[in-house]
């Protein structure tokens, strides 16, 4: 495997963090983080179930898909603490999430469109494909942190507030699509390491291109006695010898 082309494991990569970016937006705006379900033993009315999210409150009657009550600025008077943190980890892992998307993105097309022959004035300014990858997994991996710590913290503080309160509450289906967007992208930065470990070892440093050297440079170093180095730059200088 090497590291100068676009392989299916990066490929792959790349689209699994889009569907887990995909999946953190979902959670983030449905508002079925928490059910409080009351229960009526009154058989002339229905049992009333309140879905929290983390920017809406809406609350309805069993069967029923109409809200009988929606707070639309449940967002800044929110008073349970694991869905504020949410408030800020789950935009936070997102923005992050696609930083790396966009890093995996440049790595892949100066992959797939890199020139045979490098340009000398743009030595300094490129970044390898391998050096853009490896950055890629570790903000995916940071992204998964963000997200799935705060998302499991829910679980448990639902059987805080079950024995703080009554055992009316529970978390519902917005955690797991969390949750396993979060899996996506440990799953993603898992992808970018095993790919960047496999490649064969890196010929030059870590934040320089990946380019081979062209036949050209070699061809012409030959006929010459002697060199002189500037820089990084080889330059091949002809030294004539006399002899008597």
């Amino acid at each position: 495997m090497g590291c100068r082309d676009v392989h299916a494991a990066t490929v792959l990569s790349f689209l699994c963090g889009i569907a887990s970016v995909a999946g953190l937006f979902a959670g983030t705006l449905l508002p079925n983080w928490r059910k409080l379900r009351l229960i009526t033993f009154n058989r002339n009315e229905k049992n009333l179930t309140v879905y929290t999210g983390l920017w809406v409150k809406c609350a309805r009657y069993d069967g029923s898909s109409d809200c009988l009550m929606y707070d639309a600025t449940w967002y800044s008077s929110v008073d349970q603490l694991d869905l504020r943190v949410l408030q800020f980890a789950l935009p936070l892992s997102i923005l992050i999430a696609m930083g790396a998307l966009l890093l995996c993105l440049i790595g892949m097309c100066n992959t797939a469109f890199r020139s045979s022959v490098p340009n000398i004035k743009l030595a300094k300014c490129l970044v390898n494909s391998a050096g853009c990858h490896l950055v890629a997994g570790l903000l995916f991996f940071l992204a998964g942190t963000v997200s799935l710590s705060p998302s499991i913290w829910v679980i448990f503080y639902n059987i805080h507030l079950n024995k703080k309160f009554e055992p009316v509450f529970t978390f519902d289906y917005a955690v797991y699509v969390t949750i396993a967007s979060a899996g996506g992208l440990f799953m993603t930065s898992l992808l970018l390491f095993i790919w960047y470990c496999a490649c064969k070892s890196l010929p030059s440093p870590f934040w320089q291109p990946l380019y081979s050297h062209p036949p050209s440079m070699h061809t012409y170093s030959q006929p010459y006695s002697a060199r002189s180095r500037l820089s990084a730059i080889e330059i091949d200088i002809p030294v004539v010898s006399h002899t008597t």
